[in-house]
């Protein structure tokens, strides 16, 4: 089975079910999948083949999903790009991953007009919320639903195999050039049947997707988790804590899977004790840490169950969970996921002993094909086929894995990567910087915060805000220094 067969399977299964819900705007299976098939055929019409990359940047939205399925339904590549990203950004991404088609909404196009000139292969933009007759990006802009609105609703899907390319995610590298790991077709459809197996998820369950579905964490145990089992998704984008306890009161939703800093501040909202949440079943966290001494009190606040998971973009990401019905362990993220062996090991490759700290490193069907164009940097964490994480852990004699540090420089800030390299290089490339070193700062909310030391060069005399706007230039808002501290000198951290 493919991702395009999945929904089909669904769809024939249970067409009258609510797939999506956004904005209070239900799309049932058999609508969500005829605009799927209808969009396919408009990629086909524009000129799209198996593996063309097809450049997705949409917030949580139907249009995402029916994006995101309408690549896989003709063979092609969806790459899921983050909607924070700069001009800067976006222009290195969309070369390097060489999309025919770039997906967004109409603010978006403009904002990137600059740029698109500079990406010769993208020559299609489809904008989804157009209400200019024209957008000044691209004179071959098409309107997302007209092109729906005249296509058939009747596709013939390709033949793919199990490692044909599916999607496509970018994470940060070490050099700070960012690396697009390429999943398959058995990446994705493996992970896809997590939620209904290890947490019993089915077609009577109500999703609450916050986190971005162009996030690996958030496409996973949100949207293709909910599609293979027929349960419902109510998608949400910018919102309040209050607003995420009405939207669970609401809609009576059953779980959540969300960052740490989603469920630290339902449980330090002044008034949580209004609203009655008791139809969650369970809550995932992943993406950080989810600070240990908190999750019991959660659980009992909120009459539920907190567990968390371990995973990372290049293994479709998830590796470790634990069960809902299982036994917790606060502070563990869990045990192996099924189809997944995860080792320990020492500088010399040999497994540790239980208890003992080392790398922790992975094999198994949801391990990358490898990173897009670029063999040293897969050569670099792929060896002998072992995925290397980077993450400091042990496993106790239970199978318990517990996470201790990293032996790799990375920030994990709400749930994203940020290798500092990529910061130091941006804060650098500024007149007024002599040398610059990022850091991570633990963070309650957010996990850890990017935090920079900066030599001045002294006949630049230079502030904060002016750092801080040369930055935003060049980098998604994540990315972005919280704190700067001018020195004399780098310290030696």
């Amino acid at each position: 089975m493919n991702l395009g067969q999945m929904l089909e399977e669904t769809c024939q299964r249970y067409p009258e079910h609510v797939a999506v819900i956004s904005e209070d705007r239900p799309f049932p299976y058999s609508v969500l999948n005829d605009a799927v098939n209808a969009l396919g055929n408009a990629l086909r019409e524009l000129g799209a083949k198996k593996e063309d990359k097809i450049a997705i940047v949409l917030h949580n939205c139907p249009e995402f999903v029916i994006s995101y399925f309408a690549a896989q339904k003709i063979g092609a590549v969806a790459v899921t790009l983050n909607t924070a990203s700069t001009a800067h950004e976006l222009q290195y991404l969309l070369v390097n991953c060489e999309a025919r088609i770039l997906i967004t909404t109409a603010s978006n196009a403009a904002r990137y007009e600059s740029i698109l000139d500079k990406v010769p292969l993208c020559r299609h933009v489809i904008v989804t919320d157009r209400t200019e007759p024209a957008v000044p990006a691209s004179p071959d802009a098409s309107d997302f639903w007209s092109l729906i609105g005249h296509s058939s609703s009747s596709l013939e899907l390709p033949d793919l195999a199990d490692d044909d390319p599916a999607v496509m995610i970018y994470t940060s590298g070490l050099t700070g050039r960012p690396l697009g790991a390429v999943l398959t077709q058995r990446n994705l459809v493996s992970q896809s049947a997590l939620l209904g197996n290890l947490c019993h998820v089915n077609n009577a369950d109500l999703g609450l997707s916050v986190i971005p579905l162009f996030h690996s964490f958030g496409a996973v145990a949100n949207m293709l988790g909910t599609i293979r089992v027929g349960a419902g998704l109510v998608l949400m984008d910018h919102f309040s804590v209050d607003e995420i306890f009405q939207v669970v009161c609401r809609r009576n939703v059953s779980f959540i899977a969300a960052v740490p800093r989603l469920f630290l501040g339902m449980l330090f909202h002044e008034e949580a004790d209004r609203y009655d949440i008791r139809s969650l079943k369970f809550c995932i966290t992943g993406g950080a840490t989810m600070p240990p001494q908190y999750v019991p009190e959660f659980n009992g606040k909120f009459h539920t169950i907190l567990v968390d998971g371990y995973g990372l973009t290049e293994s479709s990401p998830v590796c470790t969970l634990s069960r809902p019905d299982g036994p917790q362990k606060p502070g563990s993220i869990g045990t192996a996921i099924p189809g997944v062996e995860i080792r320990i090991v020492n500088e010399e490759g040999a497994e540790c002993p239980h208890g003992e700290v080392g790398e922790l490193v992975l094999r198994g069907e949801n391990v990358m094909k490898g990173y897009y164009r670029d063999e040293a940097a897969t050569r670099e964490v792929m060896k002998d086929g072992w995925l290397h994480s980077g993450d400091l852990a042990y496993r106790d004699e239970e199978g318990f894995f517990f996470l201790t540090g990293r032996k790799k420089r990375m920030i994990i800030t709400s749930g994203f990567n940020v290798y500092p390299r990529e910061v130091e290089m941006v804060l650098e490339n500024h007149p007024a910087v002599r040398a610059a070193r990022v850091i991570s700062k633990p963070n309650l909310l957010r996990g850890e915060i990017v935090k920079a030391f900066i030599v001045r060069d002294s006949a630049f005399p230079v502030e904060n805000r002016q750092i801080l706007r040369h930055c935003r230039t060049y980098l998604s808002s994540y990315k972005v220094p919280r704190e700067i501290e001018f020195v004399d000198s780098i310290p030696n951290l």
